[in-house]
């Protein structure tokens, strides 16, 4: 296993969809397990392939106890709202804004053998499920936020300082990439008990 370079807003590969999963041989089996290295490495709660320079739709999660990965996965949403919780990209360091998500999601799909998934939750867990399936369709959270906030994300980012703290999160990340043993939580932070990326003491 190894752990892997997480690609940051401006790659094209976090605006591209990704393809489905057709080869289930030991190619996926191995990027399965270093995503999920990678997303520990981290202290993300979620990672998808796009994120590490693959265009497959595969996504890894850890959640509240709940962790694995889902391939090729199909999303199901209610049609009511949860809360609104600060959320952040693990490819948008230093950055977090409240995004709004549905309060529950189901997602269906296959494992790294072709086995049937089938998994539901609300809360952080939805949340993680809808913000991972974003961005194997090439949209990021940042796409999602509404007013103030979508204003304030965008002027954050075009702003000269958001190079330089993205630039010094992918630097401390490169310390581990390679290894074929984490732990740390460089970059990381966390929000409602989990965390999907690195940002303003905020995840997603």
């Amino acid at each position: 296993m190894a752990i892997l370079t997480i690609r940051t807003l401006g790659d094209p590969v976090l605006r591209t969809r990704a393809e489905d999963v057709t080869d289930f041989g030991p190619e996926l089996a191995k990027l399965v397990a270093d995503m999920e290295e990678t997303m520990e490495d981290v202290d993300g709660a979620g990672l998808a392939a796009p994120q590490v320079g693959v265009s497959l739709r595969v996504f890894t999660y850890r959640v509240d106890g709940q962790s694995g990965h889902v391939v090729n996965p199909v999303l199901e949403l209610s049609e009511d709202r949860q809360e609104e919780q600060l959320e952040g990209c693990l490819s948008i360091p230093g950055l977090g804004y409240r995004a709004p998500r549905f309060r529950w999601a189901r997602v269906t799909g296959v494992d790294l053998h072709g086995n049937p998934i089938s998994i539901e939750g609300e809360g952080l867990l939805a949340r993680c499920f809808q913000h991972e399936t974003d961005h194997l369709n090439g949209s990021l959270y940042i796409d999602r936020l509404e007013g103030e906030d979508r204003k304030e994300a965008l002027r954050a980012i075009r702003q000269r300082e958001y190079d330089t703290v993205a630039a010094r999160t992918v630097s401390e990340r490169a310390q581990s990439v390679g290894s074929s043993f984490g732990g740390g939580s460089v970059g990381a932070g966390s929000f409602g008990g989990g965390s999907f990326g690195s940002g303003a003491k905020a995840g997603a």
